[in-house]
């Protein structure tokens, strides 16, 4: 029992963000080298091989799993039920008119779902079989990357991606570093540095590689990207040496190798085991809200068609009962059918029933929608406002499934870098003992030189110089800025003078370039690291050489940096930067109050600020300070906390020097798109993998937040202080007390008397929130209480977000009891995950890669054009279809409740209304087409109209047009149409004489009487009222609609003219013969024809015009004005893109 529950508990804890207990480990022979013998023996696992699958079927199940799939939807399956019972009983309709129109369904979508997925495999095999290269035997092989183990020695060259997750041992520079991009998994294309395991950073050479020793001990596989622990063991003279290994040790599959010639690694996880592939979410089949109320509408109606056949299988027999009445002589039944047993007679009858009307579900319907989504996202990628110039690039439909729930959003999960900003930072000013310094300012119309303007003080004393210039270097020093080799000292120089922002340093932030260079602008260059020596070129331009001491790295608790530098001199200075919230409590002088003041007004500006501090160290402090660090360095265990220990002790007392601002310039109009969502009723949430500094900056600039917004913090920080269950707890009692209890409602306007909240959360308390709660605690759950927060706060920003920690808040979200329509959007392979898990998934063409445009439903060059995806085609597709779906259910009805109503007149026999040829062309032929060409082209409101009223979004909001109440209205509508139909023909033919030759001649209109006549006109009638009905929804008209909608009814009465015109040689019945012309001759039928269409259509009409008058929606409003603006005779001539006539 105690290994059950050892093995459940590794397996939860590897899986599981944010897991901080060591996890069951693998060990990895470095060059598939045995252990020298006397050493611990280790049992050597297996591990996958390195091939990456992201498709879903294989060539040997795709038609089964395809098949099971298609399956399970309630229309599909019903129909096969139907085709079956067809083949098996006799029934009054061919197999044909059922089985044909499946067919073409289930193969249309299975050629479409194949194809999309062959072009997964195809990318699949792109990656695995693209070539590696390997040290064997102390020579460099190639071979392909599906083929690489665990343990290989991979050779990575500069610009290359890692084709696994790698441990560095060495590289091309002396100091044993390498710089990689993160784009692809973090969404951060700055350089970050990485470190070689100090004992093996010597060997460059492929047969010194070959030649290290060693075994690594690991963690198990998982998904935190921020997260690794590992140890490993060099044998040197057979005495093994152990080193930590962290995660500045492991090169992550999917990033790329910058600035560095070339490394050597070891492969420790391969495949699907790699941190990229676990953080990938499965690809799952999406389906849209209207397509479950189209299957919740099905249901009723199946239940409808049961009972039909139901009532008139007892009826049949309740008629049947009295000997007298047997069924009609043309049943023709055999007598082995009548000695059959009565239950048995009695299933049969009711399947054919249920054929006979089966009619009533639309399997043509499946086809339509499938073409009208199909067709219809042509829109988005023809759409010439989603063309972007600079990219060259159209937005992209890879799925055309979800067009309608882009009409649906409720709410919007987007990552920030390269989503909203276009990753690219500008040095704004910076701030020195109250003296701000901006670089190129324009004063009275002229250009000041590149060394800058002190904006308060003109003539800074030479204590105020001295500070300036501390500051200066400072900022030249502290960070982690690598310089690009190509360039030369002499193009640096050309560049200053020329007051250009130049390229060549690269860095782990992007910060910290524009921080470098704006240093440049003002006077001072950051040369290079040399020899584990900083060189600065002063405004005299004089080189200046520091040593650097000691690192201390960024980190999202701390949010604070360090270097300790000995200038040539040999003064020790300690040199820190970081958030003001970090350095000011720290400071113990300096103008503290004068750069606050500036801080807090850079803040406001949405500009991201940095506050500048240092220390001078005597020797004693700074061996102490050496001491410190190598004792946490070399910890095992605790390392992280061992670490921020030391750092908290270095970094004090400590002197203010000044403040920088710093812009992450957003991409363009994200605000106003922002704005505009908020408009409609979406909530926006911000989730990304960048500090919480940065990302809340951005929120202000994009409009997420506002300057009144208060902010709520659920981060690392804050529980650090409180308990999460106190935290917590205190955020609901916060924002419930302000709504008096109640819930701000998704849709509601935000009130100017209402506190707006901003809840800004962290990935490692997120992973603490989603923990189940455990049994010997009383925390209980805290997911409901945290929803509880979040729906009360108008923003929500989550930041350092693992990949898969995106994926479960949208998750999260989507299982809350209102069942909100999400959409995620994001640019990299960091943001597939989440993309994956909404209902729909934006890619951004970024500069990240096309992991999220290939995973996504759609694909846009810029964040900008979300607006009009989902305002305009989103509100378009979804009124088109919701129509489409209603009108669909309702022209069925119409279509089949005579046929029922018909059985009472015939005796219960089964004998269809109408004729074959009208059963299968009704849906085929004369009413498909003017409805696909309107749910393709309807506008009911100008396009513009859409864009500048973000709120008429709202009127569409949570399915409105396919609520139960709109669904009953239709059907009822249909059930009164065709009671109309059938009695007003019935009434018509109600007194009757036999002609001389024996036929029933209808005395007041002289027509020939007979069931296909009966049936003829109401068919006529039928296919006239449901047209003019679609007619009469039409708000958008174009040569194109009246040449659809009139041409059906041409081609119905053309069709009917030659079907019962020629006797057809193939047919063994000719009984439409001459009754279509026999009915067109009599006068009083067209005038019946004419009065019930209107009787049919009237009340719907009287029902929109009450309905508008009383209680219009939004939509309707603006319909009215822009009727009564056109109808006004002073209004200029204008043509309007949604009309297809000249108003005036």
């Amino acid at each position: 029992m105690g290994m059950d529950v050892s093995t459940l508990r590794t397996l939860i804890s590897r899986y599981c963000v944010g897991e901080e207990n060591w996890v069951d480990s693998r060990t990895i022979y470095i060059g598939h080298k045995e252990p020298p013998p006397g050493t611990e023996a280790f049992i050597q696992q297996r591990f996958p091989d390195n091939r990456i699958v992201s498709s879903k079927y294989t060539f040997w199940n795709f038609i089964p799993k395809n098949m099971f799939e298609q399956f399970r939807r309630v229309a599909n399956f019903y129909f096969l039920i139907i085709f079956l019972v067809q083949l098996i009983i006799d029934t009054p309709t061919s197999p044909i008119t059922s089985g044909l129109p499946l067919f073409f369904v289930i193969t249309v979508t299975a050629i479409k779902q194949g194809y999309e997925d062959w072009l997964r495999h195809k990318a699949d095999n792109s990656v695995n079989q693209c070539p590696v290269h390997v040290v064997q035997h102390g020579k460099v092989v190639r071979k392909q990357s599906r083929k690489l183990r665990v343990g290989d020695v991979v050779f990575v060259k500069e610009n290359e991606t890692f084709p696994c997750d790698l441990i560095l041992l060495s590289t091309s520079r002396d100091e044993g570093v390498c710089y990689v991009t993160t784009a692809s998994l973090d969404g951060e294309s700055s350089h970050k540095t990485y470190f070689a395991v100090q004992d093996t950073k010597a060997y460059n050479t492929e047969q010194e590689v070959d030649s290290i020793h060693a075994t690594i001990e690991c963690e198990q596989p998982q998904p935190d990207l921020y997260k690794f622990v590992g140890r490993i063991n060099i044998y040197m003279d057979n005495e093994p040496v152990a080193r930590p290994l962290g995660s500045e040790n492991l090169l992550l599959r999917g990033a790329t190798l910058k600035n560095t010639e070339y490394i050597y690694a070891v492969a420790i996880y391969t495949g699907m085991e790699t941190k990229m592939a676990l953080n990938y979410q499965s690809k799952t089949q999406k389906r849209s809200a209207v397509e479950k109320s189209m299957n919740a509408y099905l249901v009723v109606y199946l239940f409808i068609l049961i009972s039909k056949a139901f009532v008139n299988t007892v009826l049949k027999y309740v008629w049947q009962a009295d000997p007298n009445r047997d069924e009609p002589w043309y049943n023709d039944r055999t007598e082995s059918e009548r000695q059959r047993h009565i239950v048995i007679r009695a299933f049969t009858d009711f399947l054919a029933f249920m054929v006979l009307f089966n009619y009533i579900i639309p399997v043509s319907m499946y086809v339509t929608v499938e073409m009208q989504k199909f067709l219809g996202s042509y829109f988005i990628m023809w759409d010439d406002e989603m063309f972007d110039e600079e990219l060259g690039e159209r937005a992209v439909v890879n799925t055309s499934d979800l067009n309608e729930e882009l009409g649906q959003v409720e709410y919007v999960f987007t990552d920030k870098t390269g989503t909203l900003t276009e990753n690219n930072m500008e040095f704004i000013e910076c701030c020195v003992d109250g003296h701000v310094y901006v670089p190129h300012v324009i004063l009275n119309g002229q250009v000041m030189p590149g060394a800058g303007m002190d904006m308060i003080d003109t003539s800074p004393g030479p204590e105020a110089r001295e500070h300036e210039e501390l500051f200066f270097r400072a900022l030249c020093l502290c960070h982690t800025v690598q310089v690009k080799e190509e360039e030369t000292v002499d193009g640096i120089k050309q560049g200053i003078h020329q007051g250009k922002s130049t390229s060549f340093y690269i860095s782990s932030s992007p910060d910290e370039v524009a921080l470098v260079e704006g240093m440049k602008r003002l006077g001072f260059t950051y040369l290079r690291l040399k020899d584990s020596h900083m060189e600065i070129l002063n405004r005299e331009d004089e080189i200046e050489r520091f040593e650097l001491l000691e690192v201390l790295t960024f980190d999202s608790v701390r949010r604070r940096m360090s270097v300790i530098v000995r200038s040539s001199s040999g003064q020790l200075y300690l040199f820190c930067k970081g958030a003001d919230s970090s350095i000011f409590p720290r400071v113990i002088s300096g103008k503290v109050e004068q750069v606050k003041a500036r801080v807090e007004h850079n803040a406001v500006e949405g500009l991201r600020t940095l506050c500048v501090a240092y220390r001078l160290l005597s020797p004693e402090q700074y061996q102490e300070v050496c001491h410190l660090l190598s004792g946490a360095k070399l910890a095992l265990q605790d390392r992280d906390k061992r670490l921020a220990e030391a750092y908290d002790i270095i970094e004090k007392d400590l002197i203010l020097l000044g403040a920088t601002a710093v812009e992450d310039r957003l991409q363009e109009k994200a605000a106003d798109t922002i704005e505009s969502l908020h408009k409609a009723g979406m909530k926006v949430w911000v989730l990304t993998g960048d500090k919480m500094e940065t990302a809340a900056a951005t929120c202000y600039a994009s409009k997420l937040f506002h300057r009144n917004t208060q902010i709520l913090e659920l981060t690392t920080k804050r529980t650090e202080e409180q308990s999460l269950h106190d935290v917590l707890f205190d955020l609901s009692r916060t924002v419930l007390r302000q709504h008096g209890g109640m819930t701000r409602d998704t849709f509601s306007g935000l009130s100017g008397d209402c506190t707006d909240y901003g809840l800004i959360i962290d990935g490692a308390t997120l992973s603490a929130v989603m923990r189940p709660p455990q049994e010997d605690s009383n925390s209980g759950n805290y997911k409901e209480i945290f929803l509880e927060i979040c729906r009360n706060c108008s923003a929500v920003l989550c930041c350092r977000m693992a990949p898969l920690q995106k994926a479960q808040i949208v998750k999260l979200i989507k299982a809350s009891k209102e069942h909100p329509i999400t959409l995620a959007i994001g640019d990299g392979a960091n943001d597939v995950s989440m993309i994956l898990e909404a209902h729909v998934g934006v890619g951004i063409m970024g500069k990240e890669g096309r992991q999220a445009v290939r995973n996504s439903d759609y694909a846009i060059p810029k964040f900008k054009h979300l607006k009009k995806m989902l305002l305009v085609h989103g509100h378009y597709y979804y009124i088109r279809i919701s129509e489409l779906v209603q009108y669909f259910f309702y022209k069925n009805v119409c279509f089949i409740f005579p046929q029922f109503l018909y059985q009472f007149f015939c005796g219960f026999s089964q004998q269809p209304l109408y004729d074959t040829a009208y059963l299968t062309l009704y849906n085929i032929s004369f009413t498909s087409l003017p409805i696909l060409l309107y749910s393709l082209i309807e506008q009911h409101i100008n396009m513009d109209i859409l864009k500048k009223d973000p709120s008429l979004y709202r009127d569409i909001a949570k399915n409105s047009l396919l609520r139960w109440p709109i669904f009953i209205y239709w059907t009822i509508l249909g059930v009164y149409d065709a009671i109309v139909m059938f009695f007003g023909a019935y009434f018509l033919f109600d007194n009757t004489t036999f002609t001389s030759n024996g036929q029933l001649m209808t005395t007041n209109t002289q027509m020939m009487f007979g069931n296909w006549t009966f049936g003829t006109l109401v068919f006529t009638v039928l296919v006239f009222t449901v047209t003019f009905k679609l007619a009469l929804d039409t708000h958008y008209w174009t040569w194109i609609n009246h040449f659809v909608i009139w041409g059906s009814l041409i081609f119905f009465v053309v069709f009917s003219l030659l079907w019962g015109g020629i006797i057809w040689p193939f047919l063994n019945y000719q009984r439409m013969y001459y009754v279509f012309m026999q009915m067109l001759s009599s006068g009083p039928a067209w005038l019946s024809i004419i009065l019930l269409i209107t009787a049919g259509l009237l009340p719907d009409v009287l029902k929109k015009v009450i309905w508008r008058a009383l209680w219009p929606t939004t939509t309707e409003r603006i319909q009215t004005k822009r009727r009564c603006l056109a109808s006004e005779p002073s209004t200029i001539f204008m043509l309007s893109q949604t009309s297809s006539r000249i108003s005036f």
